[in-house]
This record gives structure tokens, C-alpha cells and sequence, in this order.
């Protein structure tokens, strides 16, 4: 007697639905995605299948990016107290944008409470196994296109800023106003303040003092506004710079200065001594270096190494003869040997540069090119063997000027330095009475490379 094939199991019959709706401030302008059409489509839904009893939830203005909207949060509340039998939307990318929370809210969420779910565009119901499939298949497009928007918008961003527009809404830089309607940075009343601390840093004072200085709460501030370079009329996006069209407020050559200042004062060597010659003092009688030493009540004298036993690997000759001199007379004559050499400097920085050897060379260099080109040209329209021999020889030519060219750009960095060095020690001579010991120290260290003393006589040597 032949078996009987079961009868299917009756489909599950649905008590209540939540019908929802997502609309986002964009979505709501474009055909078909309003809540109204939502809605009207949802409803046909609900009577094709017999549906009687559903609920919308609503969530309007909210991006599907994430899972932080009030309706939904109320959705899964209500799947997890098992109040729901159904969730229906009429587009997948309703429910989310992200395959993470698609997943999340279907698998982590739904299922668990046997809650169904079904997207009307997408024909899927999670009811059977083929829908189940093509939920991980269309949450991994959802996620896709998510991520194609993304990187289009970060595309639009480098092309905005690479025609010199600020990339707009917030964090508008300190000195700074944003034009909206123009897309450009434009200075405020705090820029002014800008081009202080720019000129109280320069002139050898600590990013803390500026801060003080300023009305500024943090020296993390001072140092943020020194090293941002959109002061200098540039724009940072994405670790490249380009050129704005918003109005400096300081020229590029003050921005290099204040970051050769910075670069400077960090790598130098730090001490913890209270003194101002530290580090910097040599014996003139036998090389070895030179320390404080304090001499009762009446202040400190150098002394060589050399007449230190108690650290023999600094002694250069033991029998050295330098007589021990006052700290304090060595520093006086140390800080007005430092104020006539800062006047010199600025008698030097008041001369007019000449054109440098880079910007001859590099004529020279676009003279030639322009020449080997016109000669390519010639060549391409009349084959011949002396042209194609005469470009050969520009081109070792032009070989030879790039190589200087290099060489020169090398020499102009350390002039450069130099340069820097020169404009911010022009008025040190001004603010010395008013800055901390730990202050004169930084600039004692940049400028002058080391002090001798023999007997009373003292030499400085500077690091240009």
C-alpha cells in the first residue's frame, strides 16, 4: 500500500505587522521614497496578503548609516517582548544601510523571536531559505553602494579643495570666518592674535609664555595655530596641501621660519640645570669641559673637568692649570657678546638679497628644455640625423644643470636655516629682562655652539 506523501505544514499565520518607514533628508525629495508612498505601498501589501492588523513605525530625517533612530529602537523593543509576528519594509536599504546591522536586526533580533521579515522591492521574505539567502546577498550590495557614496564624496572633497574652496561646515580654523556662499576662509578679529603668536614665538618666547601672552587657555592651542599652514594661505586635505583662494594671514616665508624655530628648539639637546652656560663651557687651557661649582655664600665659579678627579674619563690633563673664574662674570660677558652679535645679524638682514645662483640655473635649465622641445618638434617633421645629434648633447647639457640645481637647493636649505636663525634673534635684546631662565637657556643653545674660558678671557662661538 503506496505511503501517503505529509501535508505541508500550514503557513504561519500573521497576527501583527510593523510596517517600516525610513526617509532621509535626501530620500524624501526623490520619487517613491516619501513616507506617503511608503505607506501606500506597504498597506497594498498587507491586503495582497490577508494582513488585518499592523502598526507603522516612521523614523523621518534619519540615515540608515546606523541604527540610532527612535522608531526602529521602538521595532526591535517591541520583536524582542514578542508583540510582533511580522516586519515589513517596501526597500531593504530602509531597514539599514550597513550589512553589519542588517544582519544584526534580522539574525540577532528577528529570527531569535520568530519574528519574519520581508522587503516588498526586494521579493524576499526571510520566511523560506531563498530569502534568507538573498538577505546576506542584498545587505552586501546595500553595504556596497553605502561605500560607493562614501568614496565619491570623498572624491568631490579633493576636487573641491584642489581648486582652492575650504572644505566647508566645521572646524573653521582659529583667525578665520566661513563664506558659505563663496566656499573661502575669511579672516576675523582674532587674526591679529595669529600674526602675535607667529611674531612672540620668532622673537624666542615658549609656545606657554605666548599662550599667556595671547589670552589663549592652553599652550596646545599656540602650538595648533603656529603649526596649521592654512595661516599661510594653504589648504591640508588628506596629508596633501594645496593652494587656497581664502587670504593669508601670514606669508609662507614667516610659516617656514616659525616651523624651523619649532623643528630647532626640539631637537636640541634638554638640561635640567638651572644654569645658563650648561653644556656649552670647554677649557681653553687643555679642551676638557667646564661646570658650575658652587663657592659658599657668594654664588658659583667654572671649573675644568680636569681638576675633577671624581670623574676621570672627562680629565684631558691632569695637571691643567685654568684658573676657576666667576659664573656670573662669564655669563655677562657671554649675554653682551650674544646682543652685539643679534645687532650685527640685523644690520645683515636689513640687506637687500641678490638673485640666487638657484633661480640663474633654473632659467637656464627652462631656456634649454624649451629649445630641446622646439628642436623634438623639427625632428619629428624632418627626420634628421644632425637634429637627433644636437638634442642629445642639450640633453647631457640639461643632465648637468640639473645636477647642479640639486646641489644648490641642498646649500639653499642650510641658508635657509641660517636665515631663519637670523631673523629671530634681530630683537632679543628687547625681551631678554622679561624671559624665564628656561627660556634664555633655549636661546643660549640654538644660537651658540659651545663657550671657552681661559682665565678671564672668553671666546663664543656661534652656529653660523
Amino acid at each position: 500500500m503506496p505511503q501517503k506523501t505529509p501535508a505541508k505544514p500550514p503557513p504561519k499565520p500573521i497576527g501583527k505587522a510593523a510596517l517600516y518607514i525610513r526617509v532621509s533628508t535626501d530620500a524624501q525629495r526623490e520619487e517613491g521614497y516619501s513616507i506617503d508612498a511608503q505607506k501606500q505601498m506597504l498597506e497594498a501589501h498587507c491586503v495582497s496578503r490577508g494582513i488585518q492588523g499592523y502598526e507603522f513605525y516612521i523614523d523621518g530625517g534619519y540615515t540608515g548609516s546606523n541604527t540610532d533612530r527612535p522608531e526602529l529602537q521602538r521595532l526591535l523593543n517591541d520583536a524582542k517582548a514578542e508583540a510582533i509576528d511580522c516586519v515589513i519594509v517596501y526597500k531593504l536599504d530602509r531597514l539599514s544601510r550597513s550589512q553589519k546591522d542588517t544582519l544584526y536586526i534580522i539574525e540577532d533580533v528577528l529570527n531569535p523571536h520568530n519574528v519574519d521579515f520581508t522587503s516588498i522591492n526586494e521579493h524576499m521574505d526571510t520566511a523560506t531559505p531563498m530569502g534568507r539567502l538573498m538577505l546576506g546577498i542584498l545587505s552586501a550590495f546595500a553595504q556596497l553602494e553605502r561605500e560607493n557614496i562614501r568614496e565619491r564624496t570623498r572624491m568631490g572633497m579633493k576636487e573641491r579643495v584642489k581648486s582652492g574652496l575650504w572644505m566647508g561646515g566645521g572646524r573653521v580654523p582659529f583667525g578665520y570666518d566661513y563664506d558659505r556662499e563663496n566656499g573661502v576662509l575669511v579672516p576675523n578679529q582674532d587674526a591679529e592674535t595669529v600674526r602675535n603668536i607667529y611674531r612672540l614665538y620668532m622673537k624666542g618666547y615658549s609656545l606657554s609664555r605666548v599662550a599667556q601672552m595671547v589670552g589663549l587657555k592652553y599652550e596646545k592651542l599656540a602650538y595648533q595655530i603656529l603649526t596649521r599652514k592654512s595661516n599661510a594661505g594653504f589648504i591640508c586635505y588628506n596629508g596633501e596641501e594645496y593652494m587656497g583662494r581664502h587670504e593669508p594671514i601670514i606669508s609662507l616665508e614667516t610659516y617656514e621660519q616659525a616651523m624651523e624655530c619649532l623643528r630647532s628648539r626640539s631637537v636640541k639637546k634638554l638640561f635640567t640645570s638651572e644654569y645658563l652656560l650648561t653644556g656649552l663651557l670647554y677649557c681653553g687651557a687643555c679642551g676638557a669641559k667646564m661646570r658650575y661649582q658652587k663657592w659658599g655664600k657668594s654664588g658659583c665659579k667654572l671649573v675644568c673637568y680636569s681638576q675633577d678627579k671624581s670623574k676621570t674619563h672627562l680629565i684631558k690633563d691632569p695637571d691643567c692649570g685654568n684658573p676657576k673664574v666667576w659664573a656670573d662674570d662669564v655669563e655677562d660677558l657671554v649675554v653682551k657678546d650674544l646682543f652685539r652679535f643679534c645687532v650685527e645679524k640685523r644690520q645683515e638682514s636689513s640687506v637687500p638679497p641678490e638673485q640666487g645662483v638657484t633661480d640663474i640655473l633654473n632659467e637656464q635649465y627652462a631656456a634649454l628644455s624649451a629649445k630641446v622641445k622646439r628642436l623634438y618638434t623639427l625632428y619629428a617633421s624632418t627626420p634628421n640625423p644632425l637634429l637627433l645629434e644636437t638634442v642629445e648633447e642639450h640633453q647631457a647639457e640639461l643632465s648637468k644643470i640639473m645636477k647642479q640645481i640639486t646641489l644648490e637647493t641642498e646649500r639653499n636649505t642650510v641658508s635657509k636655516k641660517i636665515k631663519t636663525l637670523k631673523t629671530s634673534i634681530t630683537h632679543i635684546s628687547d625681551v631678554w629682562d622679561v624671559l624665564t631662565p628656561t627660556e634664555r637657556q633655549d636661546i643660549v643653545r640654538t644660537l651658540i655652539s659651545r663657550v671657552t674660558v681661559t682665565g678671564d678671557d672668553v671666546c663664543v662661538d656661534y652656529v653660523f
